[in-house]
C-alpha cells in the first residue's frame, strides 16, 4: 500500500507510532528512490559475537551459569590459594 508523506523541514519522515522505538534499515536504490525495512541489526562492533564458533562458546558459557549460580567467595582465602598455585608462581618468576 502505497502512503504519501511530506519530509519535514529536518529531512524526517514519520511511519507512526507503532513503529517507535522500531529500527529500520534505509536503503537508497537510487536519488528519491527509498527502500525501508523493519528489523533488529547487528552494529559493527558486535558482529563477532555472532560468528559461529563465538556463538557456540557463548551458548556454553551461559549454560554454565544457569547451572552455576554465583555465590559468595572469601577474597583472603581466594588470595591465599592463588598465592601458592603452581602455575601462576611460574608466570611471576
Amino acid at each position: 500500500m502505497a502512503v504519501i508523506k511530506t519530509v519535514g523541514s529536518s529531512g524526517q519522515i514519520a511511519l507512526g507510532k507503532k513503529y517507535a522505538g522500531r529500527q529500520v534499515m534505509v536503503e537508497e536504490r537510487e536519488p528519491g528512490v527509498w527502500i525501508v525495512k523493519l528489523g533488529e541489526f547487528i552494529p559493527d562492533d558486535e558482529r563477532w559475537l555472532h560468528a559461529p564458533e563465538v556463538a557456540k562458546d557463548l551458548d556454553e558459557a551461559l549454560a554454565w551459569a544457569a547451572k552455576n549460580p554465583p555465590k559468595k567467595t572469601d577474597l583472603r582465602e581466594l588470595e591465599e590459594r592463588l598465592s601458592h598455585a603452581p602455575s601462576l608462581q611460574k608466570r611471576s618468576a
